[in-house]
């Protein structure tokens, strides 16, 4: 059995990579192996269930009962877009390439994955806890799944799931703190051979997430709030203005009306996803269930 400290030094000696090699390479594999166990095991308790008699029909649609609810289903917005938020790693992961062309069958292989994973997730999700499914579908892995070796299963859920988001971060680490330094000296020598630079700019910002995982009450507001305002930038706004800035001269009529057209429903969505973020903290609402 892997001890605690042992880990923590795993994940602490991959965070102090300089560049994507086999490493990160590895990890990032077993971290989505780890996702799709916990979808496996999840599907597995509604199979024995469904077998057992003991799970009913869902409801399909959410229960709105008057303004206050109906806003809030636009507080999952931001989450589904910082779900498909991975333009950050694209420059690094391709730089590593032997192959640069194989980038885009790389990108639209993980596309497809996630979004497999995402759906299996939630479906799986709402089969097994219908109108008992939580904001964060982890939470509903803390009592009694109605089959045997339940506490059991609730821990490897749990516990892969952890070790997936602990394998995971060091990589979405590496392409933050490239473009951090990046933005803070744009023209000093690469941060990979600077050792001063290199831990100071990953303790700054390793310091950081901790103060803001450690005062943060809820990973779901964290996420509602990112993905309505910093995600949104990063997946649609920010390239859609390089395109309309178009400095290489090869934007055709087409690419910009579809950039301003990005930018629009860009702008539109994450004005309603904050209005609606906010309404939801300073109102008590009893008439959704999600």
């Amino acid at each position: 059995m892997i001890k605690p400290h042992r880990l923590g030094w795993v994940v602490i000696q991959l965070m102090l990579t300089k560049i994507l090699n086999y490493s990160l390479r590895y990890t990032s594999a077993l971290s989505v192996a780890l996702a799709v166990v916990f979808v496996a095991i999840t599907a597995g308790v509604v199979i024995v269930k469904l077998m057992e008699g003991k799970i009913g029909m869902p409801r399909l649609m959410p229960k709105l009962v008057n303004q206050a609810s109906f806003w809030k289903l636009f507080t999952t917005v931001p989450v589904v877009v910082t779900a498909y938020i991975c333009h950050h790693n694209i420059l690094p992961i391709e730089n590593e390439l032997k192959d640069p062309t194989q980038m885009k069958s790389i990108v639209r292989k993980s596309l497809t994955l996630c979004t497999s994973v995402y759906i299996a997730t939630s479906f799986f999700g709402v089969v097994l806890f219908g109108d008992h499914t939580m904001d964060d579908v982890l939470s509903n892995f803390d009592g009694d799944l109605g089959i045997p070796y339940s506490s059991l299963l609730d821990d490897l859920v749990r516990v892969s799931y952890g070790l997936h988001l602990m394998l995971v971060f060091p990589i979405v680490f590496f392409s933050l703190r490239l473009n951090v330094d990046g933005l803070l000296f744009p023209y000093a020598i690469p941060i990979a051979f600077d050792n001063k630079r290199f831990f100071s700019v990953t303790i700054a910002l390793m310091g950081f997430i901790l103060m803001g995982a450690s005062f943060v009450p809820s990973i779901w507001d964290a996420f509602q709030f990112t993905g309505a305002t910093a995600a949104v930038c990063v997946g649609f706004i920010f390239p859609a203005a390089i395109t309309l800035r178009n400095i290489p001269g090869i934007a055709t009529k087409n690419d910009r009306l579809i950039s301003w057209m990005m930018i629009f429903l860009a702008v539109s969505t994450s004005t309603v996803a904050v209005t609606s973020d906010i309404y939801s903290i300073f109102y008590v609402d009893e008439g959704i269930t999600s």
